[in-house]
């Protein structure tokens, strides 16, 4: 990634407050395994502005650089704000699921994964058992 990185460099010193800049310098740096460098340069695209799906995307990558540093309440938070402002998208789930069984709660990332199962999967199989599988992460996450 050092190719992307040191083409990004210039761009950035170049705009350094563009929202698009910063989301995509974070992300090169991300990919690279520097996730250090990567946590701030999402944190400035946040606050600059970033909309619709680089927020989307910025707000998935972010929370996943956090996890991966082992920042798994600061993970969970920002996957939970993402899926409040982007409802419909269960990758956000999925990847907030990832984090609370990294964080050792198995119980509820099963019973998160139930949840976007039943939300976004619409097979007849599913919408069939769309109650049962609701009322197995109700029961899951219940135990402790």
């Amino acid at each position: 990634m050092q190719p992307t990185i040191n083409a990004l460099l210039p761009l950035y010193a170049s705009h350094p407050e563009n929202a698009r800049v910063l989301y995509e310098i974070g992300g090169a740096y991300d990919t690279a395994g520097q996730e250090d460098i990567a946590r701030r340069f999402y944190e400035k695209a946040l606050t600059a502005g970033l909309e619709g799906n680089l927020l989307r995307r910025c707000y998935l990558q972010y929370g996943s650089t956090l996890r991966n540093v082992g920042e798994y309440e600061k993970s969970s938070a920002i996957f939970s704000k993402a899926r409040a402002v982007f409802p419909g998208s269960p990758e956000l789930g999925v990847f907030e699921a990832i984090t609370l069984h990294a964080a050792g709660q198995p119980n509820e990332s099963i019973a998160l994964l139930l949840e976007v199962v039943a939300e976004s999967v619409a097979t007849p199989d599913i919408e069939l058992y769309k109650p049962a599988i609701s009322g197995n992460a109700d029961y899951i996450r219940s135990l402790k």
